[in-house]
């Protein structure tokens, strides 16, 4: 199987005055063509900061980061951006939609600027929100939001898609549809999917786990298959 991307000795430091934090600590790992991989770790553990340098929010302090051929580490920030824009869709914990546009037009922003994108209805009804285009987010659940969020990732038709924590602001039950829609994108659109998450469960309904300690990926384990993320609770 092709690899989406790979990373090696990705290292991170962050210094504020004296003091000196380590985020990174010589990560490696590879991402392969349409699979749903999840990153376990708990706070802390350097989830976050490997997701920013996987899509382009960020540059490690050492080490190096590749899409396909293309290496991503001495990219300009004109690069980094048009790699972002094609590339590469974003779910954040929050949701960050606009309140004064309906999901119809939260989405169409994105594909308003995208090479290839699908239709902001085709996306929305995808994740499940065909009966709810025309509702603005103050009318819509926390989990609704979230979905909004991910047809708006997924709109431009990225080749990797990013989750931080998408659950993490939502109840077991609304969650669990948040992971039903990325499930979908990820085998309809065999768009290659990193989950980060501090909930084991979640887990289970990936290809792969790999687990995040102190800076590292402590150890990967395939699951022999995924379960549906109806099956999951927490």
């Amino acid at each position: 199987m092709a690899i989406t991307l790979q990373a090696r000795g990705l290292t991170k430091i962050y210094r504020t005055g004296e003091v000196v934090v380590h985020a990174l600590r010589g990560a490696d790992l590879d991402l392969h063509d349409g699979e749903l991989v999840v990153l376990l770790g708990p706070s802390g553990s350097g989830k976050s900061t490997l997701l920013n340098i996987l899509g382009g929010l960020d540059v490690p302090t050492a080490g190096t980061v590749s899409f396909r051929d293309h290496d991503l580490t001495n990219s300009d920030e004109a690069r980094l951006t048009e790699y972002r824009r094609r590339h590469v869709g974003f779910v954040f914990q929050f949701y960050n939609l606009i309140p004064s546009l309906t999901a119809r037009e939260n989405v169409a922003l994105v594909t308003e600027i995208a090479a290839n994108p699908m239709d902001p209805a085709d996306a929305l009804a995808l994740v499940g929100l065909a009966e709810r285009i025309d509702h603005f987010p103050a009318q819509l659940s926390g989990g609704e939001q979230q979905r909004v969020a991910i047809a708006r990732a997924i709109a431009k038709q990225p080749e990797i898609l990013l989750c931080d924590e998408p659950t993490g602001a939502l109840d077991s039950e609304t969650g669990i549809l948040v992971l039903e829609a990325i499930d979908q994108v990820n085998r309809e659109l065999g768009t290659t999917t990193a989950v980060i998450t501090h909930n084991t469960v979640i887990g289970s309904m990936a290809d792969r786990v790999m687990y995040i300690a102190d800076g590292l990926i402590a150890r990967t384990e395939p699951n022999p298959e995924r379960r549906p993320p109806h099956e999951l609770s927490w």
